[in-house]
């Protein structure tokens, strides 16, 4: 029990501490896109951090779901990413942490954010619509929300049912990350069988 607390600590204040990061990076990266940006363009970044947010949620919903049998017969025939592949399932719940609510909130914060600049950009390039900016940005929150909602139900349903697919090709993914950067992402070590000597029975000599 104290370990299991111990090494779950360890992981809130890593994956805290990563999360922080990422929002900065992406923060930082989505202000600098969207600096001397039309509304057209912002709008286009806008459903780029969407579609991101859908597509890690569906990563994660993925790995929890997955199944490690079909992936070991894969693994025995020696087929790239496969193991790989087994290292998401055994680490799922710190994989879904992840791409659930790491890259999924932080997209949410960080649409919210550039919803109100592509609503800004809007209203200057179309002076008529200041006295309704409310209204715009009422109509972009509603359409972001529709489709983060609606993307996610549907992404949840393809997950459940090709989950092993998924990470499948997520294993393949960090299989050629490590192998060309030699790295170990979510490796997992063959077990050697050992061998046991079996005894010879010989028949008694006969005079």
């Amino acid at each position: 029990m104290v370990s299991l607390l111990r090494k779950s600590m360890r992981w809130a204040i890593t994956i805290s501490l990563l999360s922080a990061s990422i929002a900065c990076v992406l923060s930082t990266s989505s202000h600098t896109l969207l600096a001397g940006m039309s509304w057209s363009g912002g709008l286009l970044v806008l459903l780029m951090i969407v579609a991101i947010g859908i597509g890690f949620d569906m990563l994660g919903i993925a790995a929890t779901a997955a199944s490690e049998k079909p992936l070991h017969a894969m693994a025995a025939q020696k087929i790239p990413g496969a193991k790989e592949a087994i290292g998401i399932v055994r680490r799922a719940d710190q994989f879904s942490n992840f791409c659930n609510d790491v890259v999924g909130d932080i997209s949410g914060v960080i649409s919210g954010a550039v919803a109100v600049a592509v609503v800004a950009s809007f209203v200057t390039s179309f002076p008529e619509w200041q006295q309704g900016r409310e209204w715009v940005d009422v109509a972009l929150v509603s359409l972001i929300s529709a489709l983060t909602v609606g993307g996610k139900a549907l992404g949840k349903t393809l997950s459940i049912h090709y989950s092993n697919q998924i990470v499948f090709q997520v294993g393949k993914f960090f299989h050629r990350i490590n192998q060309q950067f030699q790295l170990s992402f979510f490796h997992v070590k063959s077990k050697k069988k050992r061998k046991r000597k079996r005894g010879v029975i010989r028949a008694p000599r006969t005079d």
